[in-house]
């Protein structure tokens, strides 16, 4: 993959940072100390294994979920003390197996990610129509614009979810598993458009996901998780090294090059993986 181009025009989205923030649901400490700086205008993957913390930070991150220590900023300023409706012009999030009300349309779900742009006497517009017509075109749901969300695939809902985030046109976008239910070819697809807007907007993506290939070949910057805290940060190459995925992973790999993308390759060892047994078993 050659190195991505920013567009001339495209605009970085405000910073987005935690700082020593305490995550917990109840009695249930999922975080504690944790730090992160969200670099604007890039996409950043955050990795681990499950239940370490990668959605609960991305909820604290959307202001989903308040920390009872620490702060999460946006620009600068504490998340907990802007209005609901500014920081809903700022930063979209799809959290994991979103469920839409039944009997809605696709056209009528991606047209709520216009909600924040409506003021108490801005009605809908051209442009909002503008905005939910690009957003089905980019994510191939067009065809599908008139169709009940609940009828349709999971790939299908998949896209129309991620259509709607994209109609709300902020400059952050906050993805818990955007590849979900996806098959391969519609996996690209996605990751693709992310980097489209990346290039074409400024926009910063920050999104959670398991294929840790495809995390080195389409984000710029890695954070990798384990139990609550932040174990490395940094490029690719910097974070997906035996060593770390080691200790993050518990697992055993060698890491070469991508001969299609140029970044790290990550090849599981397994306890079957080796080519004497291969040859045992046959």
């Amino acid at each position: 993959m050659s190195a991505r181009v920013t567009h001339p025009d495209a605009v970085a989205g405000p910073a987005l940072e935690a700082h020593g923030v305490r995550l917990a649901y109840e009695d249930r400490v999922v975080a504690e100390h944790l730090s992160l700086a969200v670099p604007p205008g890039r996409i950043t993957a955050i990795i681990g294994a499950n239940a370490c913390g990668k959605s609960t930070l991305l909820r604290a991150l959307a202001r989903l979920l308040a920390p009872t220590a620490g702060t999460v900023t946006l620009g600068g300023t504490d998340v907990t003390s802007i209005p609901t409706r500014r920081v809903a012009t700022e930063l979209a999030i799809l959290p994991q197996q979103p469920d839409a009300p039944d009997g809605v349309t696709v056209a009528e779900l991606v047209g709520r990610g216009r909600y924040p742009h409506q003021g108490w006497f801005r009605r809908w517009t051209a442009e909002d129509d503008a905005a939910v017509v690009a957003a089905l075109a980019a994510t191939g749901t067009a065809d599908v614009a008139d169709r009940v969300v609940g009828e349709l695939s999971g790939g299908q809902r998949q896209r129309v979810w991620i259509a709607m985030t994209l109609a709300q046109q902020t400059g952050i976008l906050l993805l818990d598993e955007p590849t979900t239910f996806l098959d391969l070819a519609h996996q690209l697809e996605v990751l693709d458009l992310l980097v489209d807007l990346n290039a074409e907007r400024g926009t910063t993506v920050v999104m959670v996901l398991h294929d840790l290939n495809l995390a080195a070949r389409y984000a710029d910057h890695l954070v990798a998780m384990r139990a609550g805290a932040v174990v490395a940060a940094g490029s690719p190459a910097q974070v997906l090294t035996p060593q770390h995925l080691q200790e993050v992973f518990g697992l055993r790999a060698t890491v070469m090059t991508d001969p299609v993308s140029g970044t790290p390759l990550v090849v599981p060892v397994g306890r079957h993986g080796n080519a004497v047994t291969e040859g045992a078993r046959a």
